[in-house]
């Protein structure tokens, strides 16, 4: 694990100096819909920019952070299993398309697992993130040679992913219970549009957190070393500089609660004091309360009737379950009817 001081900024790179307009319009949208709002809130994609995207895979080292090493496990474990049941006919090219991949560090893998079964393989990773595309690439590239790599720079939040017609069958891999940080509602629309540019055959693998302990589940959201709260606050840093905003990000503090009546953790940024804030780009100040609070994240844990019902509702139908011995986390594979 790295110390928080060994991933804090060492350069400005060219992503975070130069942002598309696009880019911009949208953190406009988010900044004048979720701060104008009571309560007040901001979309998780703002996140990841360049430095958050160095600080969440620094999060998932964390001695705290289960999630991502207990589903590593289970891939370690069962890869083989879990390409068996998704693509028996390992004759027919496989491509294995990531939503949000980050560096894909478990997607590993399977590719690994892939080419040992002498499939031919394409990985597309989408995320938002082109520094992490590019570790990715580098990453899969070192570990299973003969994979072809496709990678998409895309939000596929904000605009649906259109994929490419595929002469083969397509793994949708959703993993890192990334489903969680969206409002049930909103899973449910981006499984839709997943499952609307999946063909017949083609299947889903969804990894999701199951509900456990709070002790547990607030250790992995505020952890000793504070990693999590920088990357918190990192969405304040983003927005002055992307948007000319002047948030002071020491007058902020980090909350991690847990909702049981909603089956979630939230993250929350916490103003220390009364304060205002201007935000150039957008036109708009925020006045903010002491104790007033920015929503910035959820993170949905799951039930097994919570899959099946998710699953249920956008189409797919549950082939196989696999877990790791706690049942702290479950990686389901669905296909189309």
């Amino acid at each position: 694990m790295a110390a928080p001081n060994m991933v804090a900024r060492a350069h400005i790179s060219t992503e975070e100096r130069f942002v598309s307009a696009e880019t911009r319009e949208a953190l406009i949208r988010e900044v004048q819909t979720g701060l104008l709002n009571a309560p007040r809130s901001l979309a998780p994609w703002i996140f990841y920019d360049a430095q958050g995207s160095r600080l969440f895979e620094s999060i998932t080292t964390l001695p705290e952070y289960y999630l991502t090493r207990t589903e590593r496990g289970i891939f370690v474990r069962f890869a083989d299993e879990i390409l068996a049941a998704a693509h028996p006919d390992a004759a027919q090219p496989l491509r294995l398309l990531e939503l949000g991949a980050g560096t894909a560090a478990k997607t590993g893998i399977l590719l690994q697992a892939a080419v040992r079964s002498r499939r031919k393989a394409v990985y597309t990773p989408v995320d938002v993130s082109p520094e992490a595309l590019d570790v990715a690439r580098q990453s899969i590239a070192s570990v299973a040679p003969q994979v072809q790599i496709q990678p998409v720079v895309a939000n596929y939040v904000t605009d649906p992913l259109q994929l490419e017609h595929f002469r083969g069958t397509t793994l949708a891999l959703y993993i890192g219970s990334s489903i969680g940080n969206f409002l049930p509602q909103e899973a449910r629309i981006i499984l839709r549009n997943l499952r609307s540019q999946l063909q017949s055959g083609d299947s889903l693998l969804l990894g999701v957190d199951m509900v456990k302990d709070e002790a547990t589940l607030l250790a992995a959201y505020d952890d000793a070393a504070g990693v999590t709260a920088q990357f918190n606050l990192n969405m304040l840093h983003r927005l002055n500089r992307d948007l000319g905003a002047d948030f002071r990000p020491a007058c902020f503090e980090h909350c991690a609660r847990w909702n049981p009546a909603k089956s979630r953790m939230e993250m929350h940024l916490e103003s220390k004091h009364d304060q205002d804030v201007w935000i150039a780009e957008a036109e708009m100040g925020v006045h903010f309360a002491k104790g007033e609070t920015i929503h910035t994240e959820n993170s949905y844990k799951f039930t097994p009737e919570a899959i099946g019902d998710l699953l249920a509702d956008t189409g797919f139908e549950p082939v196989r379950t696999w877990t790791d011995e706690r049942r702290w986390f479950t990686v389901t594979l669905a296909r189309l009817p």
